[in-house]
């Protein structure tokens, strides 16, 4: 969900500093083009955007005057130029805590996570903001940040996005104390999704069978949730770098449908699910290389493919599949460079293909899509990685084509590559 420490520490001797040819073209005329507005920091250097609704309000995470390592950061809501800091559960004991906002689906209310002021017990890194201390899902409501309760027994928990009767999904810590924890470094405890309802109390999402641990990503107005599950060995929690042995869907009654993979056995998870029920998520194929799938009730899973000359190809959390069918992301190629996706139709094209000639912006990740079309992410712009909106445009202005991808410093690049997947 946001730039980790330790995936841009692994990523620094990888990445190439130069910048390479994209060799891509505009696309064919008539291809809906974008405009792409800045939504600016909380006084820092670089902000995300992670969700948004359809009212076209985002929520995301935004550097400080004192965050400036491209880990640390502040959520944030956006609306119409207008920018609020929702704080941390830290307070003005911790004036370095960090917290994201996401999943804005009903204009008053936005889950958030955040670091509290507390060092965890166990040394856990929860948030995965490389400070170990204790992490709560919360919710931001009328001007007021308030944490979740975890399952009893848990000492942490994470939030990710709410449906439009306010019940907000996300995952907690169990109290069950797990030695076999290994794939997410330092987590000791079993942890599974939950749905907290609007009143605070929580429902959990109980792991596939034969699976110890699960996490959910996304939710839609009937209360259908998804995420993914698998054993603690395996399994990586959210945000950097999720991953399980199961895609799931829960349904409201608690039934769970296993949404299958496209040939691997690790790396499925659903990560976003619209108002038909249709889910997005991501999954390793026969080829070795991450893809997006589509699944609908009516057939099942559908491999949406990796962009030419991709590694990795992601419909990153949390609601980037919308009600019309589209779908959005980013892909990394081999060298380590990140670009923006648009599927529509079995057609996935470069989003910067799709900007209006001269736009000073390249767009790095496409996070959240909502149902006008209006996507919200990360962008590279006058040096810098911003929260952006990009909304459909009428007309037929030239596309512009790719003729080189932007030189993004090796941190910078390895943060993203590791964020919201």
């Amino acid at each position: 969900m946001k730039s980790r420490p330790f995936i841009a520490s692994l990523l620094l001797g990888l990445i190439a500093i130069l910048a390479i040819p994209a060799g891509m073209t505009a696309q064919a005329q008539g291809t809906a083009q974008y405009s792409v507005t800045d939504l600016g920091t909380l006084g820092g250097a670089y902000s995300f955007g992670y969700g948004l609704n359809n009212a076209g309000v985002v929520a995301g995470g935004a550097a400080t005057a004192t965050q400036t390592d491209f880990v640390s950061q502040t959520g944030f809501l956006w609306y119409r130029g207008h920018i609020i800091n929702v704080g941390t559960l830290g307070g003005a004991a911790c004036p370095d805590c960090s917290s994201e906002a996401g999943g804005p689906n009903i204009i008053d209310l936005s889950p958030v996570l955040s670091e509290t002021a507390t060092t965890d017990p166990n040394g856990e890194d929860f948030c995965g903001f490389g400070t170990h201390r204790q992490c709560l899902a919360a919710v931001w409501r009328n001007g007021v940040l308030s944490a979740l309760p975890t399952i009893p027994g848990g000492n942490n928990s994470q939030a990710y996005w709410a449906n439009a009767r306010g019940q907000v999904v996300g995952f907690s810590e169990t109290g069950v104390e797990d030695p076999t924890c290994g794939s997410t470094p330092l987590q000791k405890f079993q942890y599974e999704g939950v749905i907290w309802q609007p009143d605070g109390s929580i429902r959990r999402l109980i792991p596939y069978p034969g699976d110890t641990v699960s996490f959910a990503f996304g939710i839609n107005d009937s209360g259908q949730a998804v995420g993914s599950s698998g054993v603690c060995a395996d399994t990586s929690i959210p945000p950097t770098a999720p991953n399980g042995t199961h895609a799931l869907l829960w349904q409201p009654d608690g039934s769970i449908t296993d949404l299958g993979n496209l040939g691997g056995d690790t790396a499925n998870v659903a990560t976003g699910i619209n108002g038909a029920g249709d889910v997005v998520g991501n999954s390793l194929s026969t080829d070795g290389t991450i893809h997006p799938f589509l699944w609908k009730p009516s057939t099942g899973m559908q491999d949406l493919g990796a962009y030419p000359g991709a590694v990795a190809t992601v419909a990153p959390c949390c609601h980037t599949l919308n009600d019309k069918g589209e779908v959005v992301g980013f892909y990394v190629d081999s060298n380590f460079n990140i670009s923006a996706f648009h599927w529509q139709r079995k057609s996935m094209v470069d989003l910067n293909t799709l900007l209006p000639a001269g736009s000073p912006w390249y767009l790095l990740q496409a996070l959240s899509i909502n149902s006008a079309g209006q996507i919200t992410g990360a962008g590279l712009v006058n040096g810098e990685v911003h929260a952006f909106l990009a909304t459909p445009i009428s007309g037929n202005a030239a596309a512009r084509g790719i003729t080189k991808r932007p030189v993004l410093p090796s941190k910078m690049r390895g943060a993203l590559f590791g964020h919201r997947q």
